[in-house]
């Protein structure tokens, strides 16, 4: 991975964007990393910028009634979704996460039909930082709309996974590096500074 563009992170410009680690998600089949190892560094980098006083936005997936939900004509034999008890509740180490701003979706990406956008926006914040459950989906959508949206932006491709190896490695090897730049958790918490 090469470190050539950047040299710091400024915490006041950019924010932690933290995708689905929700309870049913985390604890699914995930590779190459497991949930639990995508939760202890994604925590590592909530705390990372938690004490540098920056930005950290929780999403997460839910639904009031399943009505509110996608539902195109599609090829994949996918089965219908179920919505067990508490499926849709922070994993327990985001629960306290102080100052932290939550975001419900209903769809993929993190983006459309949220109030993201206008709130990076109003603290002046011009880099995300992604990471989360999927790398294929939720993060890669998000990723591909705050592109769009003109941010920078860093994913830390060991506090991310998927349902295969293969998506993971997709989309960190041919999507992410032309919308932005991928890093390490431990690399992220070395260049995040106050300016």
């Amino acid at each position: 991975m090469k470190d050539i563009q950047t040299k710091s992170i400024k915490a006041e410009k950019t924010a932690l964007v933290v995708i689905d680690l929700q309870n049913g998600i985390v604890n699914g089949p995930r590779y190459p990393y497991t949930g639990a190892q995508v939760v202890e560094n994604a925590s590592k980098l909530i705390q990372a910028f938690t004490d540098k006083g920056a930005f950290v936005v929780l999403v997460k997936v839910s639904s009031v009634d399943g009505k509110d939900m996608l539902k195109p004509n599609i090829d994949a034999q996918v089965p219908p979704m179920q919505f067990p008890e508490g499926w849709d509740h922070f994993v327990p180490e985001l629960t306290n996460v102080q100052n932290a701003h939550s975001i419900t979706k209903r769809q993929w990406g993190a983006f459309f039909g949220t109030d993201l956008d206008l709130q990076l926006r109003r603290r002046g914040i011009d880099t995300i930082v992604l990471c989360g459950i999927s790398t294929s989906i939720g993060v890669d959508t998000t990723a591909r709309e705050a592109y769009q949206h003109g941010y920078n932006q860093i994913f830390v491709e060991d506090a991310m996974t998927a349902s295969t190896k293969e998506e993971h490695d997709y989309v960190c090897k041919s999507i992410f590096p032309r919308i932005g730049q991928i890093r390490t958790t431990e690399k992220v918490v070395d260049l995040l500074v106050n300016d």
